[in-house]
């Protein structure tokens, strides 16, 4: 007979369920954590074939270690760490995955150009996150949207603090660069063609 758990099933209780093997409870703490954390896997990893690798051996970490947990923190941030963990690994395992300072050439680091105030769509702004370099990805995921310090950040990538700082500051202004160039080529498309009469 198949267990089946309300919806509205505090986190407490799922974990107690998932550690005595329910079936069911595994099935919706996977549910409830799962969407988020494919996006997370998603801002780290290009493909959604290798984030969805990340994202299963990511759940069987956290289904191997849910004993650890010991319900002092936020149940959401302890699967995020393990899944920012995860996808980490998956980068270092990539042959061609470095964390070298000069990843990109400098000729991207324009700072001069004027913050970009324009709506992309979440979809838009995945794809230009996806498209840095695999050293200032990691670090932007970590520092900039993860909200790692760049101590902590240098210490989950083996890196210098320094080199954290740099890469964050380089992916920044790439990013930069890349939205503004999209705004003036939006706003070049948006103009209608005038003709002589």
């Amino acid at each position: 007979m198949k267990t089946t758990f309300p919806p509205a099933l505090s986190d407490a209780e799922l974990i107690a369920a998932c550690r005595r093997g329910q079936r069911a409870a595994q099935e919706q703490l996977y549910q409830r954590f799962a969407p988020k954390m494919l996006a997370l896997c998603l801002r780290y990893v290009r493909s959604r074939w290798d984030a969805e690798d990340v994202l299963a051996r990511g759940f069987l970490q956290v289904f191997r270690h849910l004993h650890q947990y010991d319900g002092s923190g936020c149940l959401a941030g302890w699967v995020r760490r393990i899944m920012v963990n995860e996808a980490l690994g998956w980068l270092r395992r990539q042959p061609r995955f470095t964390l070298n300072i000069d990843d990109c050439p400098t000729a991207h680091l324009a700072t001069d150009l004027p913050a970009a105030d324009v709506a992309l769509q979440a979809a838009d702004l995945l794809r230009l996150v996806q498209e840095l370099p695999a050293g200032y990805r990691a670090v932007f995921n970590l520092c900039a949207i993860e909200g790692y310090t760049h101590p902590e950040a240098a210490a989950l990538l083996g890196i210098a603090e320094g080199t954290s700082k740099s890469q964050l500051a380089k992916a920044r202004a790439i990013l930069q660069r890349r939205v503004t160039a999209r705004q003036a080529s939006s706003l070049t498309s948006s103009v209608p063609l005038r003709y002589a009469a």
